[in-house]
C-alpha cells in the first residue's frame, strides 16, 4: 500500500495540522496515546487493570490486562505493528470498544484455548460522572522535555464477567467500581540512550493519583512532589452532576506505611471545603494492590514495557506469585495501584489509591532510595 495515501480518519474534520491523521505532529519517538481502566470489587477480592497504547513514531500498538486475586497476578500482554485504522482498539486477544464516547465502553479479553484457567473477561464500563481534566503534566530531566501529557479521568460502574485461575467473578454495579484515565503526549519509551540528561535525574519522586467515586459525587486528588516536598503537580476537585466543579484546596495526605516498606496500609487525605474553609478529611482503607511494574508493563518492569517492539502478533500470558515481595524487587521502584475504600462525612466510596515514592522524600522521613517506614 502507498504510504502517502489518505487514511479513513482523514475524512473527518479533526485535523490539528496540515498532515494526514496517520502522522503525528511531533517527530519525538516517545509520542504516545494511551488509556488505562480499573475494575475492582468492594471486598478486595479482585483488581483488574487493562489498557491500550499507540506509539505512532515507533509504529507500535500494544495492550495489557492484569488481575490481582489473592497472591496471584494473572497477566496478558499483546503487541503488534500499528496499522492505519486508529478506531480499531484491538491487539491480540485484548479489545476496547468505544460504545459511547466519554460514557460507555466494552472491555474484553478472549480466552486462550490452550489454557482454560487463563485470564479472560467481557465487561461493560459505564461512566457515572463527567470526565475531568487533570492538570497539564510537564516534566524535564536536565534541560530536556521528557514528559508532557494531557489527561482526563472518570469514575463509573461495571458489569460482566471475569474468569481466571478457575474462578469466575460476576461483576455487578452495586459491588464493583470502575475508574479510567486517558492520556496522550510524550512519555519515555525504553531503548533510547539518555545521554547527559541521566546526570540530572532527581533525588526523589513522590506521586499520588486518587480518583474516588461516591454515590453522589466524584473526588479527584493528584499530587507530585520533589525530594524536599516541593509540589510540581496539584489537584483536588469535586465533581457533581448539574453543579459546577469545586476546588478543594491544597491536598495533604498522611500515609501509614507497612513497617520496613513504602507500602501504604491506610491514609487520610486532608482537603478544604471551598465555601467555608472548613477542613475535610477522607479516610482511606487499602483493599488490594497491584504493582504496575509487574505484568502491566510500566517502568521499571524487566520483562516487557510499553512501546517496545516485539514483532508482529506477539502475545504473552503468565501468572506471577506476589506472596514474596523479594521475588519482584523492581516493583518497589514503580507505581502501585491500590483499590481502596474511602469515607467522607458519613459517605462510603471506592476508587484507586495510586502511589509511588522513590528516593528521598523529606515530608515522609525517607532519606534515600533505601529508606523505608520504621
Amino acid at each position: 500500500m502507498d504510504d502517502d495515501r489518505p487514511v479513513a480518519l482523514d475524512e473527518y474534520p479533526v485535523h490539528q495540522a496540515p498532515l494526514s491523521m496517520k502522522h503525528h505532529v511531533s517527530g519525538d519517538r516517545n509520542a504516545y496515546d494511551r488509556c488505562i481502566f480499573h475494575v475492582f470489587d468492594h471486598a478486595g477480592r479482585a483488581l483488574l487493570i487493562a489498557g491500550l497504547g499507540v506509539y505512532p513514531n515507533t509504529g507500535v500498538v500494544d495492550a495489557y490486562a492484569t488481575l490481582r486475586t489473592g497472591d496471584r497476578l494473572h497477566a496478558v500482554r499483546a503487541s503488534d505493528a500499528l496499522g492505519d485504522d486508529r478506531m480499531r482498539l484491538e491487539v491480540g486477544p485484548l479489545r476496547i470498544t468505544v460504545d459511547e464516547p466519554l460514557r460507555r465502553f466494552t472491555l474484553s479479553c478472549a480466552a486462550d484455548p490452550a489454557d482454560p484457567d487463563g485470564l479472560s473477561f467481557d465487561l461493560t464500563w459505564t461512566g457515572d460522572f463527567p470526565a475531568l481534566w487533570e492538570p497539564h503534566h510537564l516534566q524535564r530531566t536536565g534541560g530536556r522535555l521528557t514528559l508532557e501529557g494531557r489527561r482526563f479521568v472518570q469514575a463509573g460502574h461495571c458489569a460482566g464477567t471475569i474468569t481466571a485461575g478457575g474462578e469466575r467473578f460476576e461483576v455487578t454495579a452495586g459491588e464493583w467500581t470502575g475508574t479510567r484515565d486517558r492520556s496522550w503526549g510524550v512519555r519515555p519509551i525504553p531503548g533510547e540512550e539518555p545521554g547527559r540528561a541521566a546526570e540530572s535525574r532527581p533525588e526523589g519522586f513522590h506521586w499520588l493519583w486518587i480518583p474516588m467515586r461516591f454515590d453522589d459525587r466524584f473526588v479527584m486528588v493528584v499530587a507530585q512532589e520533589d525530594a524536599d516536598g516541593y509540589r510540581t503537580l496539584n489537584q483536588a476537585q469535586l465533581v457533581r452532576d448539574g453543579q459546577r466543579d469545586a476546588q478543594l484546596g491544597w491536598p495533604r495526605t498522611e500515609i501509614a506505611y507497612r513497617s520496613g516498606t513504602r507500602h501504604p496500609e491506610s491514609a487520610v487525605v486532608h482537603l478544604t471545603e471551598p465555601a467555608t474553609g472548613k477542613p475535610l478529611e477522607i479516610g482511606v482503607e487499602i483493599l488490594a494492590s497491584s504493582p504496575l511494574a509487574v505484568g502491566a508493563g510500566y517502568p521499571p518492569a524487566d520483562d516487557w514495557q510499553h512501546g517496545t517492539w516485539r514483532g508482529r502478533d506477539w502475545t504473552d500470558r503468565r501468572v506471577y506469585d506476589l506472596s514474596d515481595p523479594a521475588a519482584h524487587p523492581l516493583a518497589a521502584y514503580g507505581v502501585t495501584d491500590h483499590s481502596a475504600r474511602f469515607t467522607l462525612d458519613g459517605r462510603t466510596g471506592h476508587g484507586i489509591f495510586e502511589h509511588g515514592s522513590f528516593g528521598r522524600h523529606d515530608p515522609s522521613g525517607f532519606a534515600d532510595f533505601t529508606s523505608t517506614a520504621p
